[in-house]
């Protein structure tokens, strides 16, 4: 799963979220840290409205929690959420001999690189963080 680290990095560099049921997230709070919901029409609902997206937490009694706003929500995007993000410059994933995975990518104007991380999902994610930035320049 990507690190939390990885997963602000990506929300500070704009890389918006539009929840779909099976999308894995955490809330934004101390008293919440380190509690992963899922998306799903029968727990926890994401419901649209002219004012913004909440994300509704049925029948969730034992954390007292019946809601919470988009932006209060850190969204913890899967692997394939990730390569899907990387689209045409995601080129491979591979186990690495030294730092666990490695995600060959092509950034626009660079030659194809490759991104290390623990994790499958953080390679990914840092590959991700690095097209965001070469899009804003």
């Amino acid at each position: 799963m990507i690190s939390l680290t990885h997963a602000e990095g990506l929300s500070r560099a704009g890389v918006r979220w539009s929840p779909q049921d099976g999308d894995r997230f955490t809330v934004r709070t101390t008293e919440m840290s380190g509690e992963v919901f899922t998306v799903a029409d029968m727990v926890v609902e994401a419901r649209s409205y002219p004012t913004g997206t909440l994300l509704a937490f049925n029948g969730t009694t034992e954390w007292a929690l019946d809601s919470v706003q988009l932006e209060q929500a850190l969204w913890l995007p899967r692997e394939d959420q990730l390569r899907e993000l990387l689209g045409s410059s995601f080129r491979s994933l591979a186990r690495s001999n030294t730092a666990g995975y490695e995600v060959l990518a092509e950034i626009p104007g660079e030659p194809e690189r490759l991104f290390t991380a623990d994790d499958a999902a953080d390679a990914y994610a840092v590959a991700v963080l690095e097209l965001v930035k070469a899009a804003q320049h």
